[in-house]
């Protein structure tokens, strides 16, 4: 299919995928945003498109998928918004939290146990909690992703052994 033709059905679909959305969304922005990032997605992949696909089906998996993702992105967010002057509400010490985790006796003996991991588990098992993905620790430490990922499991093991005692 030439990308002209392509265009000219994507154009012709366009009320088609607008209708569809009333299956996600009532609110006619999140509506007009959903067809405008399912269509743009289906533009930037049109090489990805076959010819003996069901164009409409095609975009409506595009829209579906961006829905889900787009949906999944604002639960993980759950941000709270401060609309106050200055932002007071985000500026104010929690002066209710009595219990000082930095303080007690388990965090130190968590991270005692941590510290005493050897060098070859401590590095990939730091990276990863301080929030590195597995590639990126395999290609700073210079290791396959299966001893990043062996290596960190062991850690896990090794600690949760040696706390056994505290449960």
């Amino acid at each position: 299919m030439k990308a002209t033709e392509f265009d000219l059905q994507l154009a012709t679909l366009r009320p088609t995928l607008r209708t569809f959305t009333r299956r996600f969304t009532r609110d006619r922005d999140e509506s007009l945003d959903l067809v405008q990032d399912t269509i743009l997605k289906a533009l930037t992949y049109r090489n990805k498109f076959r010819e003996d696909t069901n164009l409409k089906g095609w975009l409506f998996t595009i829209m579906r998928n961006t829905y889900i993702n787009n949906y999944r992105k604002v639960q993980r967010a759950k941000t709270s918004h401060d609309n106050t002057k200055d932002l007071y509400f985000l500026n104010v010490e929690d002066t209710h939290t009595f219990n000082r985790p930095e303080e007690s006796f388990e965090f130190k003996e968590v991270w005692r146990n941590v510290n005493a991991l050897k060098d070859e588990l401590l590095m990939p098992f730091k990276m990863h909690t301080s929030g590195y993905k597995y590639h990126e620790i395999a290609d700073q430490l210079n290791i396959p992703i299966g001893t990043v990922k062996n290596r960190i499991f062991h850690a896990r093991k090794e600690i949760q052994r040696n706390l056994a005692g505290y449960q």
